[in-house]
């Protein structure tokens, strides 16, 4: 096998094009194909002015592209262009499914580089102006997501997120009344200070103020969106918002 072309595992960060790093835009400027996941915005895309974009982004509860498609497009592409950019929305190795691509790229005897993104639960509290560790209220911070693969075996998410002081939960809204009632029947307070924050970083960027017993609620009312929710009493100082709120003009992130 010739195999000439470099796999490039690039995140695009939380959304804002102006947030993807100085690495992640000269590789799409050189970029011979781009293949891309739904959340990216077009803006980021559109720097790739001279490849061919090929979308396979998956959506929860839409059609997706399977993951092992995708693993055979990146190698079959290293071997007929010499740039080639998988593009992840965040960070490339948070919940981004980039160990199965490494995988696959790795056993072909392939070329690759990873080049990190903003991830969105950073890119979230940011958004609300609360640092996620802060001195005598919180030492540490968990990513997790509660959702499960089909085959998957089950995983005892509630315990890192009870040990947390700060924690951030991915792909959650739609499961937003279960995570609440299992928290708090295993321990956590009704009262603790939750945050949905919703499209991080865009001109749609909204956030919700609620405490953990309210989550379900607030989050099947309004949340259409790609969000993140944010746990722990760092979040308390967070301005109360109604179950709707508006728009905010323009992100916090300078």
């Amino acid at each position: 096998m010739n195999v000439t072309g470099t796999v490039y595992l690039v995140g695009a960060g939380p959304g804002a094009p102006d947030l993807l790093t100085l690495r992640a835009a000269e590789l799409l400027r050189r970029a011979d194909i781009v293949f891309y996941d739904a959340l990216v915005h077009p803006d980021t895309i559109a720097l790739a002015d001279k490849a061919e974009k090929i979308a396979v982004g998956k959506r929860c509860g839409r059609h997706s592209t399977a993951q092992r498609f995708i693993n055979k497009r990146l190698v079959d592409a290293a071997q007929k262009h010499a740039v080639v950019v998988r593009l992840k929305g965040g960070d490339p190795m948070l919940f981004g499914r980039a160990q199965e691509e490494i995988d696959e790229i790795e056993q072909h005897g392939i070329n690759y580089q990873i080049v990190p993104g903003i991830t969105a639960a950073l890119a979230a509290s940011a958004s609300v102006g609360v640092s996620m560790t802060r001195r005598g209220l919180s030492r540490n911070v968990t990513f997790l997501t509660p959702r499960r693969g089909a085959g998957e075996k089950g995983h005892d998410w509630a315990h890192s997120a009870l040990a947390a002081d700060t924690c951030a939960i991915y792909m959650g809204v739609g499961e937003a009344t279960q995570i609440a009632d299992t928290l708090i029947s295993r321990g956590a307070s009704p009262d603790l200070p939750a945050v949905i924050v919703e499209s991080a970083t865009l001109h749609t960027e909204r956030h919700i103020t609620v405490r953990l017993a309210d989550l379900g609620t607030a989050a099947a009312q309004t949340i259409t969106g790609p969000a993140v929710i944010l746990l722990g009493e760092v979040y308390a100082q967070v301005q109360p918002s109604e179950a709707v709120v508006e728009p905010v003009a323009r992100s916090r992130i300078a």
